[in-house]
């Protein structure tokens, strides 16, 4: 009788053990396909490629007459300050906006400069796109600084061409000294 009272328990026991983590209500991700960690430093080559195609940028924006109504980007924007599921969730929509902006930049004289860089920010976007938490249709929104991130980012195509054009070349280095570092260091971006 005890024997079997030890098989129950053993069972129990590796049933319990295979059974896996308790949801949460925040969105989860695998992480076993995300691998941004690489992206912690860009090379020299590369940040060069991005140097050359913002000054491209900046100068091109000097003859137009572009004014924003609000800073798509502001200085106390930093992704330290959210939770580090919500990092990539940012920078995911802030990288959408940036490849929409610069690919529409590209069908200009631009193309050549920016070819390079675009090809670049396309392969970081896809594979942030494996860190991203799904969203359920249905549940839990994002709340507080990541809430009010998106939804500014959300409305940033109601700005004119002239300001995102501005807006995102301002912030390009930003965007990928900064927020994406952060992103690929994980927990230890603080």
């Amino acid at each position: 009788m005890a024997t079997a009272w030890v098989l129950v328990l053993v069972t129990v026991v590796l049933g319990l053990a295979g059974a896996g983590p308790v949801p949460t209500s925040k969105p989860t991700t695998t992480r076993r396909d995300c691998h941004m960690d690489r992206f912690q430093s860009l090379s020299p080559r590369e940040l060069g490629a991005f140097k050359k195609a913002k000054d491209a940028l900046e100068e091109s924006l000097l003859p137009k007459n572009w004014s924003c109504s609000s800073r798509l980007f502001p200085r106390t924007r930093d992704l330290r300050l959210l939770q580090a599921w919500e990092r990539p969730v940012a920078l995911e929509a802030e990288l959408d906006l940036t490849l929409k902006v610069l690919g529409n930049m590209a069908d200009s004289s631009l193309g050549v400069v920016l070819d390079q860089p675009l090809r670049m920010l396309r392969h970081i976007h896809s594979e942030l796109q494996a860190c991203v938490p799904a969203q359920p249709t249905a549940g839990p929104r994002p709340r507080g600084r990541l809430h009010h991130w998106l939804h500014r980012l959300h409305k940033a195509p109601n700005e004119s061409q002239g300001c995102l054009e501005a807006s995102i070349t301002f912030n390009l280095f930003r965007l990928l000294t900064r927020d994406l570092k952060c992103v690929a260091s994980g927990d230890l971006c603080v």
